[in-house]
Parts: C-alpha cells; sequence; structure tokens
C-alpha cells in the first residue's frame, strides 16, 4: 500500500542529470538557501523555487558550487521540517517541473543541488501516520515509535534527549480522541512523529526516497537533518548502522552522491557517522570562531583542536569531509554573534575559507545580515537591494534585524570594493582556483608561529605535497609574524586578504583583520 500523495510514477518522466553533473564535495563552497525568504519570481511575498533559479548567476558569480535547499516538500509549517509527501515540492515552492528546470539550470552552470531530508519524523498530517493513528491493527502502527503509558512510565523514558523551543519536555504524545492507551515518540514536537527504524519497511521506504531524488530527479545528495537521533542516545549503535547502510544505498544509487549529517556531540561520537556519511558539520568549530574573532585572540587554540578533531575522524574514514560553517538557520546568525562588525565579519570568512574542510555560507552571511532566535529571526528575506528596487524580496514577514536600515543590501555592496561581499567573493574565487585551498580533503599541520592575536597553520595536499603557509590576523593593528625554522620554506605571499602586507626575511607584516597566503 503506497500512501504518498503522488507516487515516483505519477509525477513525471524520468530525469538523467546532464554530462556537466558536477561532483559535490572534496571541492567548492556550498550555500545554503531557505527558499521562502531568498528571491520571489511571481510577486506573492513568498520565495520560490523559480526565484532560486533565477539568482543562480548570482550563486556564480560568487563562486559557490553547490546550493543546499532547506526542505522543499509539502508541508503544513513554514520551515517544511515536517513533511506530508516525500515526493512532491510543496505548492508555496512551485512544481516538480521548477524543481528539474533548477537542477538543470544549476547543472549547466557547474552548480550541484543537494537538498535537505527529513527522516528523522513525519508531520502528523503525512499519510503513513494518518494511517498509524487509526489504532494497533493498522498495517502503518509500526512505521512509529508506541509504547502504553505505564510502559512509559516504567522505563523512565518521559525526559527527553534534547530540548526544543516549544518547552516540551515529555516525548510521549496521545492521539487525541483515540480509543487505544499507546502513546507515539515525537522527540521534537508533537507535531512531529518519530519513525521506527528498526521496522524494516520503514528502512525500505527511505530508501525508495532516496533513489527518487537522486535517479529521477537528478540531485546531486543530501543534508540529513537530525542525524543523531534516529534512534535515542542509549541506542546510539543503532545509528551507526543505519546510516553505514544508508551510505550504501546512497552510492549505489548515484556514485559520488553526497551525504552531510546534522551530528552535534564530541569528536569521538560523531567519528562512527563517517562509516556512511561523507561529510558532518563541526559545530563545536563553528562555536570557536564565533569567540576568538569577537575575543581577537585564539584563546581556544583552534588549530591544536581542529588538529585533534580531524586525527579522530582519520580513524574511521581517512577520506571524511569536515564541513564548516559560521552559522546556519538554527544558529543565531555571525552577522549579529559579532554585532555587525564588518572587520570582525571578514576575519570570520578569511578562517572559514581558509581551514581545511568544505565551508557553508548560510544565505546573506556574504553581505552580513543579521538575526537572532527565536528560528523566525534568523531566517529573514535576503536584501537584494533597497525597497524601492527590490522587486524579488520576499515579503512573507518584515525584516526585524536585516533590513535596509541595519546593513547594505547587496546591490550597493557589488559596487562598493570595501564591502563584505566583495571581499567573500574575493576570497571564494581565490580559494576555489587554488589546488590546495580548494581542497577540501587537505591535511592541516601546525605553524611554529605563537603569537597573541594571531592563527596561523600548514595546509597540504596528500597526494602530491603541495603546501602552503596561511596566517591570520585577529586584531585591530597591523602584527609583525616573526617564523621560526617551521616556515623556512615560505618565500612569497600569494594572496592578500587587505593591501599592505610584506615578507622580509624572516619577517612577516599582516594588516589589521587579515589574512595572508604563502608558498
Amino acid at each position: 500500500m503506497h500512501t504518498n500523495n503522488a507516487t515516483p510514477s505519477a509525477v513525471g518522466s524520468r530525469f538523467t542529470a546532464d554530462a556537466s553533473s558536477p561532483s559535490v564535495g572534496q571541492t567548492g563552497v556550498h550555500y545554503e538557501i531557505f527558499v521562502r525568504s531568498f528571491a520571489d519570481s511571481n510577486g506573492d511575498g513568498i520565495g520560490d523555487l523559480n526565484g532560486v533559479t533565477s539568482k543562480l548567476d548570482y550563486l556564480k558569480d560568487l563562486g559557490v558550487s553547490t546550493i543546499w535547499l532547506m526542505p522543499i516538500s509539502p508541508s503544513p509549517t513554514y520551515h517544511k521540517y515536517d513533511v506530508t509527501d516525500y515526493y512532491g515540492i510543496d505548492p508555496e515552492y512551485g512544481t516538480m517541473d521548477d524543481f528539474k528546470r533548477l537542477v538543470t539550470e544549476a547543472h549547466q552552470r557547474g552548480i550541484g543541488v543537494i537538498i535537505d531530508l527529513v527522516l528523522h519524523h513525519t508531520s502528523i498530517k503525512h499519510p503513513w501516520f494518518e494511517e498509524a493513528s487509526k489504532g494497533p491493527d493498522n498495517p502503518y502502527w509500526n512505521y512509529y515509535k508506541w509504547l502504553r503509558p505505564d510502559e512509559i512510565k516504567r522505563r523512565k523514558l518521559a525526559t527527553r534527549d534534547i530540548t526544543a523551543d516549544s518547552g516540551e519536555r515529555n516525548p510521549w504524545h496521545a492521539v487525541r480522541g483515540a480509543a487505544y492507551p499507546e502513546r507515539y515518540y515525537g522527540m521534537f514536537w508533537s507535531g512531529m512523529p518519530d519513525l521506527n527504524f528498526d521496522y524494516q519497511p520503514v528502512r525500505d521506504e527511505v530508501f525508495k526516497i532516496v533513489r527518487y531524488w537522486l535517479n529521477d530527479i537528478g540531485v546531486d545528495g543530501f543534508r540529513l537533518d537530525a542525524a543523531r537521533h534516529l534512534y535515542r542516545e542509549f541506542e546510539e549503535p543503532k545509528n551507526h548502522e543505519f546510516w553505514a547502510q544508508f551510505g550504501q544505498v546512497v552510492e549505489a544509487a548515484k556514485p559520488g552522491a553526497y551525504t552531510v549529517g546534522e551530528v552535534w556531540t564530541r569528536p569521538e561520537h560523531i567519528a562512527p557517522y563517517f562509516r556512511g556519511l561523507k561529510a558532518n558539520f563541526n559545530f563545536d568549530l563553528q562555536l570557536m570562531i564565533a569567540e576568538i574573532v569577537q575575543k581577537e585572540n585564539d584563546t581556544e587554540d583552534l588549530v591544536e583542536y581542529l588538529s585533534y578533531v580531524h586525527a579522530t575522524f582519520r580513524t574511521v574514514n581517512p577520506q571524511f569531509i569536515d564541513a564548516l560553517l559560521l552559522s546556519n538557520h538554527d544558529q543565531n546568525r555571525i552577522g549579529s554573534l559579532l554585532h555587525g562588525n564588518i572587520d570582525q565579519l571578514k576575519v570570520a570568512a578569511n578562517l572559514l575559507l581558509t581551514l581545511p574542510g568544505l565551508p557553508y555560507l548560510y544565505y546573506g552571511e556574504e553581505i552580513g545580515m543579521l538575526g537572532m532566535k527565536p528560528d523566525e529571526f534568523i531566517r529573514e528575506p535576503f536584501l537584494w537591494d533597497i525597497r524601492e528596487r527590490d522587486k524579488q524580496r520576499t515579503r512573507w514577514r518584515r525584516g526585524r534585524y536585516s533590513t535596509s536600515q541595519t546593513i547594505q543590501p547587496l546591490a550597493q555592496q557589488q559596487s562598493d570594493p570595501n564591502s563584505l561581499f566583495n571581499h567573500y567573493q574575493r576570497l571564494i574565487h581565490y580559494r576555489n582556483t587554488h589546488p590546495v585551498l580548494n581542497n577540501n580533503l587537505s591535511l592541516l599541520s601546525q605553524s611554529g608561529i605563537r603569537q597573541k592575536g594571531v592563527v596561523a597553520f600548514i595546509r597540504q595536499n596528500g597526494s602530491d605535497g603541495q603546501r602552503v603557509l596561511v596566517v591570520h590576523n585577529l586584531t585591530k593593528k597591523s602584527i609583525d609574524v616573526f617564523f621560526s625554522p617551521t616556515e623556512e620554506w615560505c618565500t612569497a605571499i600569494v594572496f592578500e586578504g587587505a593591501a599592505g602586507s610584506s615578507l622580509n626575511s624572516d619577517r612577516l607584516t599582516v594588516p589589521a583583520y587579515s589574512c595572508v597566503v604563502l608558498k
């Protein structure tokens, strides 16, 4: 029994990605898009897929190699993280033909497309749950996790693994009006019932969905929401087993397809997820970057920490991809964390785009968009131009943090050579052409430089041995950096984040809030 609103065969003809479909992950910079807030193509105030397509040239010009779209499937909520049809497109965003056109146009520009795949839970309005909630005899009952109230109390499972914004503390929920006593497990919220991955038909359905988007529609991979929480914390080895199987299914369906997991925990606990997922987000590094940039001093010893993390990941998968970020749709924007300080935002960009790993930009980060929780305020409309000229600015909500009065819209920044946007663009374009910086699998090692206000590290390719020294000045004053014997091989500056750097024998001058790359 197939209860999706549209079966795969009913959606349309098979899509075959064109020959220019890019490989995703080992090089390049990714860009996260909340479709609702990005660009409105039809004037209804809501961002849509055609709006994203209309901005592909902008993204290519910025230097983006792959876009990650937050959920686009039908859903009763504005954010769409509770899916009602895994095979469809939410009508607010457009049609499947619109999405296929987006994929085709992106591929023609050498841009990959990955989508948010929300497997941890469905909506209570998904046909699977509507069937399951009819009672224990329904064929879909075991798609979800159920317990009797007395079992919940006896097993002491009434507290959640994490705390959600909703404030609900008991993750076990009764179906309204149901005659049976069993309650379903909804870790995040009663409107998001968790799927039961111990039940093989659920896995079979998930793998069918994966093959559909990869093979029939032509996407290049997935961002996996709440990847650590398919099972509860005390069952975490089951998570590792599932994602290993998931990775095999993805690779068999589309060799080279990319996967990145939302797994936030200690490095030793993240590492096993690399058995199946090619990348995982480095949330601890995100917090560390914001802190050291704000303090203008590397109080956390960033390079030592990152070296430890990478060594831990390498024990499980030498080809791991460390997914780097400054903020995303769940975290306060880096623009607000740094109080809109453009100099410090440039330093954060310097670190993000020179550290080893795959950098992610959250839409609007390149123009310094602001936002603090609750979530709606970190997902505000992108500012393409001042309001009178901004025909594609979305209107589903007015900006509270990011307005034409608080930040310069893109059109103004494009014409300002000192703008944050032009800094991002220049740095990304240099990164994209560099054989070491653009290798997201390159190795990290310590340099001999130990000075207050400085972050310095060596990146090296494992294949050909090419290497560079990267030196960051976190402070508001120019710094003279003195080389140790470790840096004797450095003879030339090949990139400077701001004019004014110089190299004289064993002394390097780095301007305020800038970075220098040497070979």
